[in-house]
């Protein structure tokens, strides 16, 4: 079964993460990803290790499988023909340079709308194409600083503390590839494209939800709570006799199932624990009260007995465990792909879902320039013409 973007062209002028994260769910839908890198680099993460496998880094095959690559010399006059003539076939254009750049190589979406009216230009940048900021490079350490994110990571004895992933880049991609696939579904009926301005910091703040909510409403400024919830009590780790584990009791219910089962049926009946926001109010009552409860037994006993009366729970697992983890193997999560270097790579597959028109991993991610010949073959250049591109280094 074709997957349920087939048909759709993008052209991926982007790089690192957030952009190629973006392209990568479309090529996994079915969308024919174009990436376009610059000749005798490429993009930068196929430098980024270790690890490396063979010379390829895991870092890149993260993002860009379901991809095809081409090089090409954008500052060069006949490069820049070549993504025009690319853009004339495509249905979308993303990029991730600093806001300005694309104007300055006569790329802007002004001028590729006179090409093809129907494009849909995603721009992605730290900080947006308007404000006092524009011109800032963005990264993800640096907009995690800036967004308020870090400070209410860790906990008062730590510090601010970043995310263990680049979770501003994940989001500003998950964010880049909702407007595109909503662009496209515009475009169907007004039969024109669109402008899409994403940037890191504005994706990041987004991400504050209940606490931007919760200082919004009070005026009270989130501090940092450790793996405790701001709004809701018992949500948190605890020490179990061996290793932590997490419960996460959403309402009064399940709070009262919680203290039956840990046999304290009158911490359920007290006033000063019998709803969440007093709960929340007395949570330095509560919490001591079933740690030292919780410490009578270990992690295996008490998550068996929690899940089997519906108590939201869970162990804290390392990385290693979940290529072992018999529901992601289900689900089959992790999935082996041949890559003509590396050889057989574990990638993170997708967690789209769709009965119909599922995502395959149908490409490897290419090496930089794999596909070069063909694309530019497919756009009528010679073998005598690709020739004279790649000996002055155009392509």
């Amino acid at each position: 079964m074709d997957g349920a973007l087939k048909g759709v062209r993008i052209l991926d002028l982007s790089r690192i993460l957030a952009g190629p994260f973006c392209t990568m769910i479309l090529g996994d839908l079915g969308a024919d990803v174009i990436k376009v890198e610059s000749p005798g680099g490429g993009d930068d993460t196929r430098k980024w290790g270790p690890p490396f496998q063979k010379g390829v880094s895991a870092y890149y095959l993260c993002a860009n499988r379901n991809k095809k690559s081409i090089t090409v010399n954008l500052k060069s006059p006949e490069g820049k023909n070549i993504i025009k003539k690319l853009v004339k076939n495509s249905d979308v254009v993303i990029h991730n340079f600093k806001t300005g750049t694309m104007e300055n190589l006569g790329l802007s979406y002004e001028s590729l709308t006179a090409i093809h009216p129907g494009i849909i230009y995603c721009s992605i940048t730290g900080f947006g194409e308007t404000g006092p900021f524009k011109d800032l490079p963005g990264y993800d350490f640096i907009i995690q600083a800036m967004s308020g994110l870090m400070s209410i990571t860790g906990d008062p004895a730590s510090g601010p503390q970043k995310t263990g992933v680049a979770i501003t880049d994940v989001l500003t991609g998950l964010y880049a590839c909702i407007g595109i696939q909503a662009a496209l579904l515009e475009r169907k009926q007004s039969g024109i494209g669109q402008k899409i301005d994403i940037a890191l910091y504005d994706s990041a703040v987004s991400a504050l939800i209940n606490v931007a909510s919760n200082y919004l409403m009070s005026g009270k400024i989130p501090q940092p709570s450790g793996n405790s919830h701001p709004n809701i009590v018992p949500y948190q780790t605890f020490d179990t006799k061996d290793t932590e584990i997490v419960i996460a009791v959403g309402n009064d219910r399940q709070f009262a199932v919680l203290c039956k089962l840990l046999e304290m049926d009158e911490l359920a009946k007290d006033p000063k624990f019998s709803t969440n926001p007093k709960r929340v109010e007395n949570r330095n009552a509560l919490i001591p009260i079933l740690q030292k409860r919780l410490m009578e037994a270990g992690s295996e006993e008490w998550i068996d007995l929690f899940r089997k009366n519906n108590i939201p729970c869970g162990p804290i697992q390392t990385i290693n465990q979940l290529e072992h983890d018999p529901q992601l193997q289900s689900r089959k999560i992790i999935q082996t792909v041949d890559h003509p270097t590396a050889g057989k790579v574990k990638i993170i597959g997708s967690p789209l879902k769709l009965s119909r028109t599922p995502p395959k991993v149908r490409y490897y991610p290419p090496d930089a320039g794999e596909h070069t010949n063909d694309i530019l073959m497919e756009l009528g250049y010679d073998e005598n013409m690709i020739g004279f591109l790649k000996k002055n280094h155009i392509t």
